[in-house]
């Protein structure tokens, strides 16, 4: 017996990136995801986009940023986060 596998839509994969990277998904819908990843190229590019912004902002301290710059940077993810 052959088990179908519900493809991923690439709205799905943007909701499941961060879990993704963090290795969070169970077997099943990481398979799923690297699936979807390995012929969609906009959807490589998301993934490696995420990837470079996780690893740049990883780099930032609160000494780097302006008053200006953090004030923005918190808006910013307080708006994003509160979708």
């Amino acid at each position: 017996m052959t088990e179908t596998v519900e493809k991923l839509s690439c709205q799905e994969l943007v909701e499941l990136v961060t879990d993704y990277l963090e290795d969070a998904l169970s077997p099943e819908e990481k398979a799923r995801f690297e699936a979807h990843i390995e012929p969609c190229e906009g959807c490589r590019t998301y993934l490696h986009q995420i990837k470079t912004t996780i690893e740049l902002v990883g780099r930032v301290t609160p000494e780097d940023l302006t008053p200006d710059a953090e004030a923005t940077l918190l808006g910013a993810f307080r708006n994003w986060h509160s979708r």
